[in-house]
């Protein structure tokens, strides 16, 4: 089954399912299977400092300690590969990548490119961690790593302890699904003895979102709401709540999450919140509203009795993110690397929602 991917990244639908299980994500490029042979150490160009060891991480499920700078690393879980390589470390083991994935090669593009600037594809190419039916404990102690990485991830307990097993292994702060880009960057760059490296790349990418967003000035203050919206399966809207990290991103984009939604989430420490389809109009202080479709998703909205009295429904203030593809898992599970991927591109769908509140 599908876990964690589509828990955090993918549309909320599958979360239901998902909340009986575990699930997955992932992504493109060229590739090697599970089964390959683990293709590097670490390595790359960014030196961890010596005098960062021992270090000790605390996440919901205890303190992890890291005696010694990594040498091997693995990652489990949406994203956390690609803070060791935007750090120049190349991982010995990765998530395979199956949502969003554009040439089902399990490699995001923004993974591989910067892969690939660190000679690390083809042969050298990380192993990939097929997560489809859960995390595959055996091909992860293949990789022989010396520390894994999830500090953004749905771990158990029981994964936690199983991987601990293999090697130090740092999870989540504190919700399951809930940590930002920002935080996932600095504890995992943390883990590595890197943490001003990574302090430095989410400097970097903030200054590129300000940048961006100087020149869509229509987009800053407007509220929304981000969730999935299936007409066709009309009982229930599931809403994604403010801890989840892609809700995480459009805030820092310039947005505000709408004080129903806020409301609506209370102190929930779930990713998402459901609301009854005839609820709908409680979602009346929403400027730009997100939701997961194809191109005929908006008019099949505007054309729902329940749906179509929404206000941003009807003045088409609507972002419909691809049902699958790179846009969505960029987003879905944003990275120091896949923000920058993205952004202008996600951008111009906001401000252009935005143009319509008036």
């Amino acid at each position: 089954m599908r876990s964690a991917l589509l828990r955090a990244p993918r549309p909320i639908r599958f979360a239901a399912v998902a909340a009986a299980a575990a699930l997955a994500l992932t992504a493109c490029s060229s590739g090697t299977d599970d089964a390959a042979t683990p293709a590097g150490t670490a390595g790359g160009t960014t030196t961890a400092a010596s005098d960062a060891f021992p270090v000790t991480i605390t996440s919901t499920f205890g303190d992890t300690t890291i005696e010694s700078k990594p040498e091997r690393v693995a990652t489990v879980n949406w994203g956390n590969h690609d803070v060791p390589i935007a750090l120049g470390v190349v991982p010995v083991g990765i998530q395979k990548s199956t949502y969003g994935d554009d040439d089902t090669d399990g490699v995001l593009p923004w993974t591989f490119a910067a892969l690939e600037e660190l000679g690390a594809t083809g042969d050298a190419l990380p192993v990939l961690f097929d997560e489809t039916d859960g995390i595959p404990f055996e091909s992860v102690n293949n990789t022989e790593p010396d520390v894994i990485l999830a500090a953004y991830s749905g771990l158990t307990k029981e994964q936690f302890d199983t991987l601990s097993g293999i090697a130090p292994t740092v999870s989540y702060p504190k919700y399951a699904w809930g940590t930002s880009w920002q935080d996932m960057a600095l504890i995992d760059g943390r883990a590595l003895g890197l943490e001003a490296e990574a302090q430095a790349l989410v400097d970097d990418v903030n200054a590129q979102i300000a940048d961006a967003l100087a020149a869509r000035p229509d987009v800053a203050g407007k509220t929304f709401a981000y969730g999935w919206i299936d007409p066709s399966a009309a009982t229930t809207v599931s809403l994604y709540s403010p801890l989840d990290a892609r809700v995480q991103l459009v805030t820092d984009l310039g947005l505000e999450v709408a004080p129903s939604v806020t409301a609506l989430a209370g102190e929930t420490e779930e990713f998402y919140i459901s609301l009854s389809a005839e609820r709908v109009d409680e979602l009346a202080d929403v400027d730009v509203l997100v939701t997961y479709g194809d191109d005929s998703t908006l008019a099949t909205l505007q054309a729902d009795p329940l749906y179509g009295k929404i206000p941003a429904v009807q003045r088409g203030s609507v972002v419909v993110m691809p049902n699958d593809g790179p846009l969505s898992a960029a987003t879905s599970g944003p990275t120091v690397l896949s923000i920058p991927w993205v952004l202008d591109e996600y951008l111009d769908k906001f401000e252009a929602a935005a143009k319509k509140v008036g």
